[in-house]
């Protein structure tokens, strides 16, 4: 029984790790310029699809994992007009009639149905586009749905379950994007070997470091400028037994310090201590220093930037999502600010 439930959950996850990143991010990126200009996201689906919709539209509505100001999210599930327009006109139209009342060219249409062939769902959608509003479906890979959607997900199963689990949890990536672009912080990470301070290798000794002259001021003016500011380094000497945390953190200390008595401030610092032959998921330029940054603050990553010396550095920002500037012995931290700043 338990290896028959673990072969189920393996396809399930087998199944959301396929999804595709492009088309969600699309989806997510849609909503929010509705948002900002005034639109809302409008859900809306059949049975299970039913809930998930109202779900969804809660979760930009009320919260997803920030506090923030609420956005406009709303269920076209309610039972009033659900019954009154079915009893009326038909089921087929109970969600046309309600986007022909309230919805607006600039709204976000998002129809789930994992036939992709829910009958009001498609002439709720086409109603949609005629008033211009940008639409969406969630579907399994059958169905109309797909081909008349301006943004189509497709989760790609023939079983129902799997269809809903896929765009759920695609639904829950969209509500984190949105919340992060609306209202999440900008940063700026930054490498610190040969990025912020003049590398020796493996240093364990917290008075052979010191940053440069003009890091200080530099993140002074990042931090005036509305971006965090966070450390992001790989630092394998701990595994290798080179030195130990404590030293690290003594280092880092003095490095918080030295910012500090300029006029700066770190925001955090996440390291990894592993070493290359470990293959774990923080070394950069893998991409789990910022993934939990990100968790952490809810920063806004299109908006922030990834600042190092070295292709792993680079890879890193842009596997995150970042814009990326690369420093250098003619190019420097100091630099890289400019250029921030001035873009």
């Amino acid at each position: 029984m338990n290896e028959l439930l673990i072969e189920e959950f393996k396809q399930s996850a087998s199944l959301i790790s396929k999804l595709d990143a492009g088309s969600i991010s699309a989806v997510a990126d849609a909503i929010t310029k509705s948002i900002k200009n005034g639109g809302k996201a409008i859900f809306m689906g059949n049975g299970g699809s039913s809930a998930d919709a109202q779900h969804i539209a809660a979760e930009l509505s009320g919260r997803y994992l920030m506090d923030r100001p609420a956005m406009a999210g709303i269920s076209l599930s309610n039972v009033v007009p659900i019954t009154a327009i079915g009893n009326d006109y038909g089921y087929e139209f109970v969600f046309q009639r309600q986007i022909e009342s309230v919805c607006k060219k600039e709204d976000v249409v998002v129809g789930l149905s994992t036939s992709g062939n829910s009958k009001n769902i498609i002439l709720a959608i086409d109603a949609a586009k005629k008033i211009g509003a940008t639409t969406v479906t969630f579907t399994g890979k059958g169905g109309q749905l797909k081909e008349i959607a301006d943004i189509p997900v497709v989760i790609d199963s023939p079983e129902t379950p799997r269809i809903q689990e896929g765009y759920f949890v695609a639904c829950h990536a969209i509500c984190g994007m949105v919340e992060r672009s609306m209202y999440g912080p900008k940063a700026v990470f930054i490498d610190r070997d040969d990025t912020i301070y003049d590398d020796i290798g493996y240093c364990s000794n917290p008075d052979d470091f010191n940053v440069f002259d003009f890091v200080p001021n530099a993140i002074s003016r990042l931090n005036k400028a509305g971006y965090m500011v966070i450390l992001i380094t790989n630092q394998s000497g701990i595994n290798r037994e080179y030195f130990d945390v404590e030293t690290l953190n003594s280092i880092h200390g003095k490095m918080i310090k030295q910012i500090e008595e300029g006029g700066g401030k770190v925001d955090d610092i996440f390291y990894c201590p592993h070493r290359p032959d470990e293959n774990c998921s923080c070394r950069k330029p893998e991409i789990g220093m910022g993934v939990e940054a990100v968790k952490k603050y809810g920063i806004n990553v299109r908006e922030s930037y990834m600042v190092g010396d070295s292709d792993k550095d680079i890879e890193f920002g842009e596997r995150l999502g970042c814009r990326t500037v690369r420093v250098s012995e003619e190019f420097t931290f100091e630099d890289a600010v400019n250029q921030i700043l001035d873009s």
